[in-house]
């Protein structure tokens, strides 16, 4: 039996390391530019290459590869690495396979060693996603042959779905009598600890192996649960009987390779559906989306029996950024569909509502209407606000004053979760003519919202003290002043992107400055820069007031000031990674993954120590004294 990794790459009987050297001397060997280019074309601008990125789909390129620090960074996705993590990323390779490929290419000889842990767990991985594949096949099998399963191929054809449908979706049938997968399982030389592992089984008496285990799906329907690539890593059992224990769909418990929370049902045979159509459906269960595949509408998929996680809406943004909502009409579907919209529109994206008749679903919609029918709906879903209180107008649920302040409050909330400014506004606007108020008073409702945010099982204090000044480092403190005196330094400041968001892990305050920066007031308008700072939460706002009477109201060389305080601040950073990977360094018993996170680090220092020079700004940090052995791609970046 062979051990398959994530991706289908078969795993070595021994998990490789590879030494510290070799991979520094691979890294040295490496022109980031050069390997990059050769996946994806890349344009230069300034002293940094831009391209769209290859890790999400966007319009506008936000992917940045700098040439002087050999990393490359996407402003979109935030996917950020070497040349070893792009190949990783890329081309979906094990650390040790990216290592081979890059060293291949620069005719690096490897010598391996091994570490036992990690070989450990990835066969245990393997074995894991093995049992998988071949309890599919078995229960598959079992569904389309066995007499008895008849009861559960008349379940499917009540359903409209075929053998050709079962066989396209692999479902399965678990038999009611667990003895017959359980002398499948020791035909296959599988044990009942990796039956548990699995999720396939559980023990009876929790911490008690001895009182035996019971197989977790027993005459159940059966639809496997795949990644994003296609391998089956979990189940779910939709029960065939009335009076059959649990509920109507049973899922399977996370395991080592299952996390429901960053699994979506029908990705990995949705994804190039959803890049063609701009879009995702997001379906309420697994029976409706299977139902909107076979009927053509591909770009459907579900969660995992759960509400949308954070962890989802960020999978979903790598492919799209926008997102229909198909849940149900009734109260559940609802509250569901405003949980999902949070979620989208707090990762930035957008989401707009299927308006679903009562009683129906995309399947009974589908076998009643037909796909086109279904599509036209699709069309005409309307945005969150729109069909939130149009519903709550013809329900006549904004009648009295409690009712009404109720689904303020709601609309408020979701306002209040949304990350595009821009978008926010217009909805504002959409919110206030539906409930006959002001713009102006949503959004004072809307800042109270963010200023004290809900949290779970706490009541809000009304007479909450006022926010503590958001902390400042003093360098940033000095840029925030130019950027608000300066419409040069100000201007100056905007480009050094890269700079600022790598500083943003080492001092406090960035987060406030980058706000400055992409909001842009007008230094020389009072006005501007009052309603700038009106906009600010109060912990901001108090910082720049507490801070302000250090600096000296005008600046007649705003950028050359700005030049000195960013030195002075890229100092500071170098110094603080330097000394965290030095201390990293000594740790004892380091991970594999953890190594290579300090070593792509000490690349990057190593190279930012020897090649910059200070008040150099071009998606650069300064120099530092240390003098290190000068890399052969830099040797040949130069050349060119």
């Amino acid at each position: 039996m062979s051990a398959t990794g994530h991706g289908g790459h078969t795993l070595p009987r021994n998990v490789a390391q590879i030494p510290n050297e070799t991979v520094q001397k691979v890294l040295d060997s490496t022109d980031i530019v050069d390997l990059i280019n050769s996946y994806i074309p890349l344009k230069r601008m300034g002293a940094a290459f831009k391209a769209n990125c290859p890790f999400h789909h966007e319009k506008t390129p936000s992917f940045t590869v700098s040439p002087t620090r050999q990393t490359f960074h996407c402003f979109g996705c935030g996917k950020h690495g070497s040349a070893i993590g792009f190949v990783m990323e890329y081309e979906n390779l094990p650390f040790v396979e990216a290592i081979k490929k890059l060293a291949a290419k620069a005719n690096v000889p490897i010598v391996e060693t091994f570490d036992p842990q990690a070989d450990a767990d990835r066969r245990s991985k393997g074995k894991l996603m093995d049992l998988h594949r071949e309890a599919t096949a078995f229960m598959h099998e079992r569904l389309l042959t066995d007499p008895e399963a008849q009861h559960a191929r008349a379940y499917m054809k009540s359903r409209g779905f075929g053998k050709e449908m079962a066989v396209r979706w692999l479902v399965g049938w678990m038999p009611r009598d667990s003895r017959v997968f359980k002398e499948w399982v020791k035909s296959r030389k599988y044990t009942g600890q990796d039956l548990v592992a699995a999720g396939l089984a559980g023990m009876k008496e929790e911490g008690n192996p001895r009182a035996g285990l019971y197989i977790r799906f027993t005459d159940r329907l059966m639809f496997p649960i795949c990644n994003e690539i296609g391998d089956v890593i979990a189940f779910s059992g939709r029960k065939l009987r009335e009076d059959q224990q649990g509920g109507k769909y049973q899922n399977s418990p996370e395991t080592a390779i299952f996390k429901k929370s960053s699994v979506l049902f029908a990705l990995d045979r949705a994804k190039k559906s959803i890049l063609k159509e701009k879009f995702a459906l997001l379906c309420e269960g697994q029976l409706d989306t299977i139902c909107c595949h076979e009927a053509g509408i591909e770009n459907a998929i579900a969660t995992q029996g759960t509400a949308l996680t954070t962890q989802h809406a960020r999978i979903l943004k790598r492919y799209i950024s926008n997102v229909v909502l198909c849940y149900d009409a009734d109260g559940a579907g609802i509250e569901a569909s405003e949980k999902a919209f949070k979620e989208l529109v707090a990762a930035g994206m957008g989401a707009k509502v299927v308006e679903m008749p009562p009683g129906d679903d995309p399947d009974s919609y589908i076998k009643a209407q037909g796909a086109d029918a279904f599509r036209k709906l699709i069309t005409e879903a309307k945005d969150f606000f729109d069909s939130k209180l149009g519903r709550a107008k013809s329900l006549g649920t904004l009648d009295t004053a409690a009712q009404r302040t109720a689904v303020t409050n709601q609309s408020v909330e979701a306002l209040a979760a949304m990350s595009d400014h821009a978008a926010r506004d217009h909805q504002i606007n959409v919110v206030a003519t539906h409930l006959g108020i002001s713009a102006a008073a949503l959004r004072e409702s809307i800042a109270r919202v963010k200023k004290f945010p809900k949290r779970e099982g706490s009541r809000q204090d009304a007479d909450a003290p006022a926010a503590e000044p958001t902390p400042l480092h003093s360098i940033v403190s000095a840029l925030c002043h130019l950027a608000l005196s300066s419409g040069m330094a100000q201007h100056f400041l905007a480009e050094q992107f890269e700079t600022l968001h790598e500083a943003d892990r080492w001092v406090e305050g960035i987060p406030l400055l980058e706000r400055i920066l992409a909001s842009a007031p007008d230094p020389a308008s009072p006005a501007a820069l009052n309603a700038f700072l009106l906009e600010l939460p109060d912990a901001d706002r108090h910082a720049l007031s507490r801070e302000a009477s250090r600096w000296e109201e005008g600046d007649e060389n705003g950028i050359q000031s700005a030049e000195h305080a960013l030195a002075a601040l890229s100092s500071v950073v170098i110094q603080k990674r330097d000394a965290a990977v030095k201390a990293a360094m000594r740790e004892p018993g380091l991970s594999p993954e953890r190594l290579m996170q300090l070593l792509e680090e000490a690349k990057e220092i190593s190279a930012l120590m020897k090649g910059i020079q200070r008040f150099e700004f071009d998606d650069q940090l300064a120099a530092s004294t240390y003098k290190p052995k000068e890399p052969a791609w830099k040797k040949k970046w130069e050349k060119k």
